[in-house]
């Protein structure tokens, strides 16, 4: 049997000024955490001098995010992170805080910024095209208008 479902995901990694350095496209039917490891992998930003970063120092994401295995994978690559637990009754101890950091979570609107930037551009808000390849060009050419417009205030 097989899950026929319409539509694209788009997995964005910004910077504290919500400029895109990560991207990742895929199908609508996958796991939200599931993309991440691979949309982590797609960050490179240049630095003046030596290698590019390849990693983020701080990642702040929503409850979708919460798995054992993500943070474990966090640890592992040195990206500390502020993402929410699920709300469990029976896991949560007393006086216990909901996540490490609530000052930290609180500039994620950063990233739905960012979001609503990209939705600014109807190619990129309604698909019409039908591989996945142009549509992703269409993404990449929002995401350097925005980069470019980040650059010119």
């Amino acid at each position: 049997m097989t899950r026929r479902g319409k539509g694209t995901k788009l997995m964005l990694v910004a910077e504290g000024n919500g400029i895109p350095v990560g991207l990742y496209l895929d199908s609508a039917q996958q796991a939200e955490v599931r993309l991440a490891r691979i949309t982590l992998e797609t960050v490179h930003v240049r630095t003046p001098q030596g290698r590019p970063r390849s990693r983020p120092a701080h990642l702040t994401a929503d409850k979708g995010y919460d798995s054992r295995g993500f943070r474990s994978y966090l640890r592992g690559r040195g990206i500390a992170y502020t993402i929410p637990p699920i709300h469990r009754t029976d896991r949560r101890r007393p006086g216990r805080p909901l996540y490490a950091d609530p000052i930290r979570y609180a500039t994620r609107w950063i990233i739905e910024r960012t979001n609503a930037w990209l939705q600014n551009y109807r190619r990129v808000l309604v698909r019409h095209d039908r591989l996945l390849s142009t549509y992703r060009a269409f993404v990449l050419l929002a995401c350097t208008m925005i980069a470019l417009g980040a650059l010119s205030k």
